[in-house]
């Protein structure tokens, strides 16, 4: 997986414990009952952070855990919340759920954010549950657990221009010729392994935003040389400069290639307007090969501009091209491309009962488990509460159906209990 890509666990933290309690003070020998709330557990949120430009901090570490709430106390005290869990990460990120594949929230500006695991809610306390009939109530409710979820992310950068070519063809020269970026710049294949941003500044004040993106070979749809994860990158790119080095043997191949492989990554990518530049025009091996190159261009329709990344030679010419070309596209988008942030919601109060292999019955679904997590089972009260929640929701109904008998044991997530009908 490249720095582009980050697998992460994450849970948010239990509520705190509501209290049963009751009040203790002279000359007041019937105290009522002031058992305080549990504090809510924490969140854990997603936040882009300007200035982050790639995934490569959760190499370090992958699970994360909120804290949790504090427990109730007497005299009605509430107990303080958990604080938030914010990793933060670069603008562009996607966020998706890693066993179903749905998204879950795509982050492209700076600053925004994303509840990715809700805190559990702190448990009630004994002042909560008094009533005119049982004003002195002895059961209180645990916090609720927290939520576990692995997530899948994958970072595509926001940029106006993406520069795509083989591995070699000078992209990352080129980005450093018409930014202030300074991306690492070798004479072998890869030496740019995470996409590099930069920004070239127009007479009008404003600004181009670029990214020279790793180079890619054959199959780089399919991942060959972490292609795949290089290409996402161009997907939100309004224009393209394809960069061709023009001391290639077959110039117009590699451009070829490179355009395969984009519209076999995202058929949309074909339609992506592209200013493409031939480069190393300061090589003897260019000059001599220049008048074939350009009519082999010509003769597929295919406009080029003659450059030289190193020599910063023609360049000018290209950013006019970009210009057009991002101005038409802006024109095209009619909306937003950016795709909204969505929340993780609670799955439904759903419940199904299978049969173990050792006789016993299983009560599975996400909201009857909490609840048994919930409850505080040396209070008599509060195991009475969950029986009638039992039978409120209809699972007594459903394992009476199944053929659950007086005396069956009764397994709903970690408790164990004894079956009467």
């Amino acid at each position: 997986m490249s720095f582009d890509e980050a697998d992460l666990e994450v849970a948010s933290g239990k509520g705190g414990d509501g209290m049963v309690h009751f009040r203790r003070e002279k000359y007041i020998p019937r105290g009522g009952p002031d058992g305080g709330n549990g504090g809510q557990g924490g969140d854990v949120v997603l936040e882009a952070l300007a200035g982050l430009t790639s995934l490569s901090a959760f190499r370090r570490q992958q699970r994360f855990q909120a804290e949790e709430g504090r427990p109730g106390g007497p005299s009605d005290r509430t107990g303080k919340n958990a604080p938030d869990l914010v990793l933060h990460v670069p603008p562009g990120t996607v966020v998706r759920d890693q066993e179903t594949g749905d998204l879950l929230a795509d982050l492209v500006e700076a600053g925004q954010r994303v509840v990715v695991s809700p805190g559990g809610r702190g448990g009630r306390g004994n002042a909560r549950y008094a009533t005119s009939r049982n004003q002195a109530p002895r059961m209180a409710q645990r916090g609720e657990p927290g939520e576990r979820h692995l997530l899948r992310l994958e970072l595509r950068l926001i940029a106006d221009v993406g520069i795509v070519g083989l591995p070699n063809a000078g992209k990352s020269t080129l980005l450093a010729a018409l930014t202030r970026a300074r991306p690492k710049i070798a004479n072998y294949p890869f030496t740019t392994l995470e996409p590099n941003l930069g920004v070239h500044e127009l007479e009008d004040g404003s600004v181009i935003v670029l990214a020279d993106i790793p180079g890619l070979i054959e199959g780089a749809h399919q991942g060959a040389g972490l292609g795949s994860g290089f290409l996402r990158h161009v997907q939100r790119t309004r224009a393209l400069v394809h960069l061709v080095d023009g001391t290639s043997p077959d110039p117009l191949a590699d451009f070829s290639q490179i355009n395969a492989e984009l519209a076999l990554f995202d058929p949309n990518l074909a339609e992506t307007p592209q200013v493409v530049a031939i480069n190393k025009a300061d090589l003897p091996a260019f000059a001599e090969a220049w008048p074939r190159v350009r009519a082999s261009f010509q003769q597929r329709g295919v406009p080029v501009h003659r450059v030289s990344a190193l020599a910063r030679t023609g360049l000018e010419a290209v950013v006019r091209a970009l210009r057009t070309s991002l101005a038409q596209a802006r024109q095209a988008e009619p909306v937003p491309r950016e795709l909204p942030v969505f929340r993780l919601t609670p799955q439904g109060p759903d419940f199904e009962v299978l049969r173990e292999p050792d006789g016993a019955w299983r009560v599975m679904g996400k909201s009857i488990e909490r609840s048994a997590a919930m409850t505080y089972w040396e209070h008599e009260e509060a195991v009475r509460r969950f029986q009638r929640l039992l039978t409120r929701i209809g699972v007594d109904k459903a394992l009476r159906g199944a053929g659950a008998r007086t005396g069956d044991r009764v397994r709903i997530g970690e408790f164990e209990l004894e079956w009467q009908d």
